[in-house]
């Protein structure tokens, strides 16, 4: 397995916690359908969480299968490691 820069966990981190919010907002929403700024919310964290991943296959790599992320040459997901491996 490769050497992993400190980098890569510290956007893995932030990723991560967008995620979070992502889900915690969705669920509030399936209750609170009607509240504007929590949906405001919800679709900023979007944009955060699409940005920041991103910036992290640029620099590490594809972080989602099944055409959700785009492989370079050669392909990329046989390179580890994989993210559900940090």
């Amino acid at each position: 397995m490769a050497t992993i820069p400190p980098e890569y966990y510290h956007q893995m981190e932030a990723i991560q916690a967008v995620d979070f919010v992502l889900v915690e907002l969705t669920l509030y929403l399936d209750t609170h359908p009607n509240d504007q700024d929590a949906i405001e919310q919800f679709n900023a964290c979007a944009r955060e969480s699409r940005r920041l991943k991103k910036n992290f296959e640029q620099q590490f790599g594809p972080l989602m299968q099944y055409g959700k992320s785009y492989s370079g040459v050669p392909w990329q997901w046989k390179d580890s490691p994989w993210p559900w491996q940090v």
